[in-house]
């Protein structure tokens, strides 16, 4: 099995049904899931340096606010419509950011011909359940948001900007 295949078992086997659960929906490498003023989105971001028997990949995450979406009628939001913008590792622990499968990839995690598959997603889900998502399902409103991308000075700062434009 290629490490694209095991890419794309790992998204069809973990993410897309453990998003799904989580209430996000999905279009391609893309999760978004709608509160009342923001949408949280989580998109997986290839490396450009792929190939077929080695490759790197992140998640950029973060929210945007309802009503600056691109898309009139807020069915779909990208990742060009998010407000912060952050990758996993800033949603991780340290320990959680030192992980096997994260020491050696040049975008963010790293899946090779040879990597387990079985462990590669235990990882994965590690990460998913035990800091992501914990995360990402704490921000019930604005303000929680801003306490949260507080802590990142630039995001912050950005969210605060686009509320007071409104």
């Amino acid at each position: 099995m290629t490490a694209k295949d095991k890419q794309k078992e790992i998204i069809k086997t973990y993410l897309k049904p453990k998003l799904k659960d989580e209430g996000f929906r999905t279009s391609g490498q893309t999760w978004w899931k709608f509160k009342i003023d923001f949408f949280i989105l989580i998109n997986l971001q290839n490396s450009q340096w792929n190939t077929k028997d080695e490759l790197s990949f992140c998640f950029n995450i973060g929210i945007g606010l309802t009503e600056k979406l691109k898309d009139g009628k807020n069915e779909k939001p990208s990742y060009f419509d998010l407000t912060t913008d952050l990758r996993e590792d800033a949603y991780l622990s340290t320990k959680r950011n030192n992980q096997k499968y994260r020491k050696d990839g040049w975008l963010g995690y790293r899946l090779t011909n040879k990597t387990d598959l079985s462990d590669f997603k235990s990882e994965l889900k590690k990460d998913f359940e035990e800091d992501i998502l914990p995360k990402l399902n704490s921000l019930g409103s604005l303000e929680d948001c801003l306490e949260f991308y507080g802590q990142f000075d630039d995001e912050g700062q950005r969210l605060q900007s686009q509320l007071d434009k409104l």
